[in-house]
């Protein structure tokens, strides 16, 4: 009985058993599955986030690269001397077929052979270091731009973009005009400026005294908030004390400019008081009898002697054409220039002629470097002029006489006149040597004075 009795509970319990063994399973199912889809959740969620880092990569990659090439590189250098302007390309790395390429762009804008020693040469080029532009600087107010595009280079000849300020300077001279000038703070480039406006009138070489006074009103350019030289002189005075000379900028009608003393008459006349561009002593004057200190004789001096450093700028004291240029025995390296109205001048003992025979210049264009060849004990230019054959003493010699303001041009001449010589008298009023706030300011220096 006692058998039976286990027997039938053991049969009784099998179907609870089974039940329990069931749900078992179920919650193990459902667990895996659980288990299962957060894992898939968790690998999907990994393979988005792997994706977008990889992608974010990639964004970035293309962005450094579009940065690059979109930011820009300058460099600004100076051309140096006794270099073409190929050479010079090929001193800064480009390939022979780049400079091929750039020089061919210019020839119906620009002859490069013009090229001066001292002009800026700007390089653009991306992040990437692609050459995009060469800039060279022409000369004050013009910019040779030579642009890569994707049809190879091309060239343009474009205006600097300055903003100009009109300001009032003023000074007195003690040693020379040069120093002070600088003592004011300016540039000695305003100083060449000015004494060429009275270049006809003055030999700033050696007519200058002490308590000379200066005024001037001129334009400054600014570049990117920055001094970037001089403009126009729009109006200038010299008083010697025993002579006051003012030169006044006028723009006719035309367009030409000039400079015209109150009385209307042109400042410029037919030839310069000096072949130097500035302050430089005499050594030697004109002569008929002067001891030649290496041939130990007496016998003439028909010119001028002025002491300069070998290198100084010899300029054209008029227009006129090359009739010879090279060595010619004890005068060395020399210049000939024939001009209008029977006058010839002579450039002697140069160290480098830079005309040619048959060649036409401009008055103040630099036609040499001063020196010491031939006959000479040491450096200097010797300068000589003939009027129809004869040597003339160019120190003591009357210049033609000037032009006027026409007289249909005469009305605005006086307005002009007026503005600017009133604009001059207030600059005494002001302390010397402190430059004046600015009396106008223009982006088009050609309307400033008008």
């Amino acid at each position: 009985m006692a058998d039976d009795s286990t027997t039938s509970k053991s049969t009784l319990n099998r179907p609870h058993l089974t039940s329990w063994r069931k749900r078992l399973i179920i919650i193990a199912a459902a667990i895996v599955a659980i288990e299962s889809t957060v894992l898939a959740s968790i690998i999907h969620q990994k393979n988005i986030a792997e994706n977008a880092l990889e992608k974010e990569e990639h964004l970035a990659a293309i962005d450094v690269r579009t940065i690059a090439a979109k930011r820009e590189v300058r460099s600004i250098m100076k051309l140096p001397p006794r270099t073409t302007f190929s050479g010079f390309l090929a001193e800064q790395g480009l390939k022979p077929e780049t400079i091929h390429n750039v020089i061919e762009s210019t020839r119906t804008v620009y002859n490069l052979a013009k090229v001066r020693a001292g002009n800026q040469v700007t390089f653009v080029s991306s992040g990437q270091g692609e050459l995009r532009q060469i800039g060279y600087e022409i000369d004050p107010e013009h910019q040779l731009w030579i642009r890569n595009n994707s049809e190879g280079f091309d060239a343009s000849i474009e205006e600097i973009p300055y903003t100009t300020h009109v300001v009032a300077i003023s000074g007195t001279v003690h040693s020379s005009l040069i120093e002070a000038i600088e003592s004011l703070g300016e540039q000695d480039q305003f100083a060449i400026n000015f004494a060429n406006i009275f270049a006809w009138q003055i030999d700033f070489n050696t007519e200058t005294q002490d308590g000379d006074r200066f005024e001037a009103i001129v334009q400054k350019k600014i570049l990117n908030g920055k001094f970037a030289g001089y403009g126009k002189i729009l109006a200038a005075e010299y008083d010697s004390g025993s002579k006051r000379y003012q030169a006044l900028l006028f723009h006719d009608p035309s367009g030409q400019s000039a400079y015209y003393a109150p009385d209307g008459k042109a400042v410029k006349k037919a030839f310069l008081r000096s072949p130097l561009p500035f302050a430089a002593p005499i050594t030697s004057r004109f002569s008929y009898h002067r001891f030649h200190p290496i041939l130990k004789t007496y016998r003439p001096h028909l010119g001028i002697d002025y002491g300069v450093p070998i290198g100084t700028r010899v300029q054209a004291v008029a227009d006129g054409t090359v009739i010879f240029a090279g060595w010619d025995r004890g005068g060395g390296r020399e210049v000939k220039l024939r001009h209008a109205r029977g006058y010839e001048t002579f450039y002697l003992h140069l160290s480098r002629i830079l005309v040619r025979r048959g060649e036409h210049v401009h008055q103040g264009q630099t036609i040499a470097l001063s020196g010491m060849s031939g006959l000479a004990t040491g450096p200097h230019l010797d300068f000589r002029i003939e009027e129809h054959g004869q040597f003339r003493n160019f120190l003591a010699m009357k210049l033609p006489p000037a032009q006027s303001v026409s007289r249909k041009d005469w009305p605005q001449f006086e307005k002009v006149r007026s503005r600017l010589l009133q604009e001059l008298a207030s600059i005494g009023s002001h302390a010397n040597g402190v430059e004046q706030a600015s009396l106008q300011s223009s982006k088009a220096s050609a309307a400033a004075n008008q």
